[in-house]
């Protein structure tokens, strides 16, 4: 389970370094990305089953930390260009991160209504089901250690593979006469 967190964790992370990256592209005036697809309408009942799923996956772990940590980097991205305001800019962020505590919440909410928009009212009480029985118990509690162990295994090939690549480039480069 330890490492089920740390991957949520690192992945909460992931989605902080994102959401800033958007928030500091909005600053600098890029322009507007493109609308994000509509999703249909979940029934009460839907969303009611894809957020008891979500719970069963603690999902909430992987956003716990939202709403600090896109504070914690929109403000360290402003003081790059504005070092003279670190102590202002360290007194906003205390507010500014009291005034939006409990809006990662919005995370949730969002992820439900996707798997509300993939799968059916149906489908997502048969999920609740299935993750509530002895396999589904097996599946909540072994996946993330075999997530961590696949991660593992897919960077340690993409090194070898790298390394595959790189002699290949060089390999044909010397065939042009240069040393790389």
């Amino acid at each position: 389970m330890t490492s089920f967190v740390r991957i949520l964790s690192a992945a909460g992370l992931a989605l902080g370094v994102a959401l800033t990256a958007v928030s500091v592209s909005a600053q600098q005036k890029a322009p507007a990305p493109a609308a994000a697809p509509s999703l249909k309408e979940g029934s009460p009942a839907a969303i009611a089953a894809a957020k008891e799923i979500l719970k069963m996956k603690n999902a909430s772990a992987m956003y716990a930390n939202a709403v600090p940590n896109i504070v914690l980097q929109t403000k360290e991205s402003l003081l790059q260009s504005n070092l003279n305001y670190q102590k202002d800019l360290n007194e906003v962020a205390t507010i500014v991160a009291k005034n939006l505590a409990g809006r990662e919440q919005e995370i949730g909410d969002g992820m439900a209504k996707v798997y509300a928009n993939e799968f059916t009212e149906q489908e997502l009480k048969d999920l609740v089901t299935f993750y509530k029985s002895p396999l589904g118990q097996k599946l909540l509690a072994s996946e993330p250690r075999a997530i961590q162990f696949s991660m593992s295994y897919m960077n340690q090939w993409a090194q070898q593979f790298s390394e595959i690549v790189n002699a290949q480039f060089r390999a044909e480069m010397r065939k042009r006469g240069k040393e790389i």
